[in-house]
């Protein structure tokens, strides 16, 4: 990626036990993103594409506009934090994708979402 267009996206997950109920394979989950611009040029996120995977390896993939209902304008420097949530029916998954941005220069670009895992407290070793 270019130095223009630089956008990191830092992930921390945690499990919603109050709201999972795992006698019914409803493991609930929720995420905290931070959207940093660390590029040269203002952008907004557009859209958002999510790829979703439970331990028995089902995918769901989520597609949509914006984040929490707002597409955030970040001018170099600035941030963005948002909360959401994910419904697994697994203990354990993974999620990842991108954000879809486009710069005040007219280019648009993707900025990725690494993997991270969700995952009940001492499920995984």
């Amino acid at each position: 990626m270019d130095s223009k267009h630089n956008i990191r996206v830092d992930v921390q997950s945690f499990y919603v036990e109050e709201q999972s109920d795992p006698d019914e394979e409803r493991y609930v989950f929720a995420y905290t993103i931070t959207i940093r611009n660390q590029g040269t040029v203002p952008a907004r996120l557009l859209t958002r594409h999510w790829v979703i995977t439970d331990s028995d390896g089902h995918i769901e993939e989520v597609r949509g506009e914006g984040v929490v209902g707002e597409q955030p304008y970040l001018q170099p420097g600035e941030g963005f934090r948002y909360t959401s949530g994910a419904v697994l029916r697994t203990p354990v998954g993974s999620m990842k994708g991108s954000y879809q941005m486009i710069g005040d220069d007219g280019l648009s670009f993707d900025a990725d979402i690494p993997p991270f895992t969700l995952a009940i407290p001492r499920t995984l070793h």
